[in-house]
């Protein structure tokens, strides 16, 4: 079933008797298993130059692709990018904190200041900097005003805000391309919300997502003319 909802394609090898009868039913990962030039045949090809053909009568499971027959597409492929660009950010934001290359702040000191106390101050603002902390620019302006000295924060909000702002829209476009309710995840729910009662999610998703898998599942029943696959009811606890 992990192949299935992965990759789009589920292989069952079936197990032959002396009597030519099905014993049991191999499983076949899908990131291994090819179709073969005729129809019906299938292949183990773990290499480059390495191929063996599986036993006739492979039970292959696809979903549905609007382009070709052959391989199964699965269906959160079109959030792939989102989840992307969610890593991409996170990565990002890692590396902001953890380069040190850029300026964190600038310290503006327009006042008479001694030539002496501006050299500490470079001295201890290069002394607090510990590994992967942001780099902080010292500037002096002689002959300034009152209220002179200022701490100018550089990037460190805009980068937060649309930070978050990537990381929410991301989610959204996952837990979309999932179908999976929010709170059947983990999530906690934004300040002043709330998700709903979980077991009317989890009827909802078991009814739209996980009956539906197991009718395809079901269909290798109807392929072998046995039934090989069977699952229990679900129980509703009150």
């Amino acid at each position: 079933m992990q192949d299935y909802i992965v990759f789009g394609n589920g292989y069952l090898e079936p197990v032959r008797g002396v009597l030519g009868n099905t014993l049991a039913l191999r499983h076949a990962m899908a990131r291994y298993t090819r179709r073969g030039l005729v129809d019906g045949d299938y292949w183990w090809v773990p290499g480059v130059k390495d191929a063996t053909q599986l036993a006739p009568g492979v039970v292959h499971l696809a979903m549905p692709d609007v382009n070709q027959e052959l391989y199964g597409v699965p269906e959160y492929l079109s959030a792939l990018q989102a989840a992307l660009l969610n890593e991409a950010a996170t990565l990002f934001r890692r590396r902001y904190y953890l380069n040190g290359s850029h300026a964190g702040y600038i310290l503006y000191a327009t006042g008479d200041i001694d030539v002496k106390d501006t050299d500490a101050i470079k001295a201890a603002m290069k002394a607090s900097k510990g590994p992967g902390n942001f780099r902080n620019m010292f500037v002096h302006a002689p002959n300034g005003k009152d209220g002179s000295i200022k701490i100018i924060p550089i990037a460190e909000v805009g980068a937060k805000d649309e930070f978050l702002g990537i990381k929410n829209a991301t989610q959204a476009d996952v837990m979309a391309a999932h179908r999976v309710p929010p709170q059947l995840l983990g999530i906690v729910p934004a300040q002043g919300s709330a998700f709903g009662n979980p077991k009317d999610a989890t009827a909802m998703f078991f009814e739209l997502e996980i009956e539906p898998i197991q009718a395809a599942f079901l269909e290798v029943n109807d392929r072998l003319g046995q039934e090989v696959i069977r699952f229990r009811p679900r129980t509703v606890s009150a």
